[in-house]
């Protein structure tokens, strides 16, 4: 029996808040994600045009006017200054691209150089770069002297058209690459995707008005660990749907050890499988569930987006860059985060079947994870600035006001408790 003969669509669910499965990458997404592929299939565009244009031009065009009208030693002369020019400058651009991601790096977070690489402006100007050069080499060994004269005037003309192309790239590129290091871009970039992953879900699914909640507590009965084996990395995707169909085909509830954005190491619990046995088949069912990788991702970890701006936050606030207005910038976002999260009631963590069963037990973020995350650290660091305990108490004095009760209360324990920590300077409880 299949798991779609147990669980039919849309009848798994997490009793508030959205399912939060892993958006689905088709295989078409999955293969133009490496930044080298786009650059790539430029490149053997252009190998494939580079031979056939040509023959084209000494089969069915004959001579035209309007296109190149040089002899063979111009000819040679355009596409060898082409292809020496184009291969220096492809040359520069990477190595601007070295040195930017560097800057990110060192100024912002490394955990940035995934975004630089992964934009399509430098893709596409690297592919075009090198496919002028390549174009040129390959039309060049069609031009011939003596005998057999022959100069592909289209084909010179297409190179002289690429150039006019990685000249506008250029451009793109220097504009994109400029723009792309601006502090205030790079955190409203960071904020934007975050406020995306914490607003998934419809109001349906946030409603926790329900008269009676589902619980979940251990039975006595076997449980069996489930491992990661032999794999390692960061917990980039967990499938719930997957888990939740599975374990109710086993008739079992799997308790989860982990969350979206933990390191796991060889052997590393990742989950206990409760109701279960050493070697049934559900165990593997549930650690294919997991989905491991080398770096974090916001797709199920919107912490990953507080993470990122916090340590732009505390670079900022080092020593050697003592830059306590970048550090407000980053409130500012974190408070546009936390506004959104307010709002919302924390996700519940237990997962039922189509019966109402509870199958998964969770570890999701919550409200006052986030609000640790956001405040701890920038706090500690930028005590004794004039400008980042300000805008603290003005950030918790916001929150607080328009909070769900219960998140109002977390908010008004962490001013108490910057209050107990730093002498008072971050908290201002209004009286």
């Amino acid at each position: 029996m299949s798991s779609e003969d147990v669980v039919g669509p849309g009848t798994v669910r997490r009793t508030v808040g959205p399912l939060g499965d892993p958006e689905t990458v088709g295989w078409w997404e999955a293969t133009w994600r490496p930044f080298w592929v786009l650059p790539s299939v430029i490149t053997v565009g252009a190998v494939v045009v580079g031979i056939l244009l040509p023959l084209v031009d000494e089969y069915l065009l004959g001579d035209v006017a309007f296109l190149f009208s040089g002899n063979v030693d111009s000819a040679r002369s355009l596409l060898g200054t082409i292809a020496s020019a184009m291969i220096s400058v492809t040359g520069l651009v990477f190595s601007i691209t070295m040195v930017v991601m560097q800057l990110a790096s060192s100024q912002f977070t490394p955990r940035l150089v995934g975004s630089f690489l992964g934009s399509r402006i430098v893709q596409t100007t690297l592919g075009v770069f090198t496919s002028s050069f390549v174009f040129a080499l390959m039309v060049l060994r069609d031009v011939r002297g003596g005998d057999r004269i022959f100069v592909p005037q289209l084909s010179v003309s297409v190179a002289f058209v690429l150039v006019l192309l990685s000249v506008g790239m250029f451009f793109a590129f220097i504009h994109h690459i400029t723009m792309s290091i601006q502090v205030d871009q790079v955190i409203d970039r960071i904020a934007a995707s975050t406020v995306r992953a914490l607003e998934k879900g419809s109001e349906e699914e946030w409603d926790d008005s329900s008269a009676v909640p589902p619980s979940w507590s251990q039975q006595p009965g076997p449980s069996v660990v489930v491992t990661s084996q032999e794999g390692h990395g960061v917990v980039q995707r967990i499938h719930y749907s997957h888990l939740v169909e599975h374990a109710q085909e086993a008739g079992v509830v799997v308790e989860l050890l982990t969350r979206p954005g933990d390191v796991r190491h060889r052997r590393h619990e990742l989950a206990v499988v409760h109701g279960a046995h050493a070697g049934d088949d559900v165990l593997d069912r549930v650690r294919e569930g997991f989905g491991l990788g080398r770096e974090r991702t916001l797709q199920q970890d919107p912490e990953f987006g507080f993470r990122q701006l916090v340590d732009i936050a505390e670079r900022a606030l080092s020593p050697g860059i003592n830059d306590p207005t970048t550090a407000v910038q980053v409130l500012d976002e974190l408070h546009r985060l936390l506004r959104v999260a307010a709002t919302r009631p924390d996700r519940s963590s237990y997962l039922v079947d189509g019966d109402g069963s509870v199958r998964l037990v969770d570890r999701p973020t919550t409200f006052a994870r986030m609000l640790d995350l956001a405040i701890d650290e920038i706090a500690h660091y930028g005590q004794d600035t004039l400008q980042v305990p300000r805008r603290i108490e003005a950030l918790l004095d916001d929150v607080q006001g328009m909070a769900r009760p219960e998140h109002a209360a977390t908010v008004a324990a962490k001013r108490a408790d910057l209050r107990s920590s730093h002498g008072g300077r971050h908290a201002d409880d209004g009286d």
